[in-house]
């Protein structure tokens, strides 16, 4: 037995011990999962160690001597206060320090979603396209306009709204399962051919 069958097993084995969550919940299942996660963790943290901590952390500060890299080191180093219950409150400050960085990222979010959007619509209504983006647009920020009730020609209007944005989670949605279909078709595939041989 070659060691490329031996692999083949053991993929096929945590591959369908993955697929027998679709019965139950079960201990195959269940040793899978803590396989994964301790494999990824296991590959994150040396990653993490050679292309984060090396190269922003430890040659900044004691190969190039920039000391002013110790004072983010420190905040990041807060977090691991979060395992203990009398110091876990240190561990705020390097969220609240990261979700302040989330803020700074509002501006590029409104222009990518919010400015692009209200260019895209104000463009001259000269085709198809154009037309229903514009229609698009004003139905759904009239739906989630609440001081008026949604009734009559309104209400109509408001509906129109509701259909676009339920065409587009069913895009998105639709999107996501063929994305998850090839997944499980590149496994079949393996299972059947690589393991089983059928598929030649």
């Amino acid at each position: 037995m070659t060691f490329e069958m031996i692999g083949n097993l053991i993929a096929a084995f945590f591959t369908l011990s993955i697929f027998s969550f679709l019965y139950k919940d079960n201990p195959f299942y269940k040793f899978a999962e803590a396989i994964f996660i301790g494999v990824s963790m296991g590959y994150a943290i040396p990653l993490a160690y050679e292309k984060a901590f090396i190269p922003f952390v430890y040659s900044p500060i004691f190969l190039e001597h920039r000391f002013s890299i110790i004072i983010p080191s420190l905040m990041g180093i807060l977090y691991i206060f979060r395992f203990s219950k009398n110091l876990s409150w240190l561990s705020r400050y390097p969220i609240v320090f990261g979700m302040a960085i989330v803020g700074m990222g509002v501006p590029q979010a409104m222009h990518s979603s919010v400015l692009v959007q209200m260019r895209s619509s104000m463009l001259p209504i000269d085709n198809i396209n154009t037309a229903l983006i514009f229609i698009g647009t004003i139905t759904i920020l009239l739906y989630f306009f609440f001081s008026k009730e949604h009734k009559g020609l309104y209400g109509k209007v408001t509906n129109l709204g509701i259909w676009y944005m339920m065409i587009g989670f069913g895009a998105s949605f639709g999107f996501t399962v063929m994305a998850r279909i090839s997944l499980l078709i590149g496994r079949i595939q393996f299972l059947v051919g690589d393991v089983l041989g059928l598929i030649k």
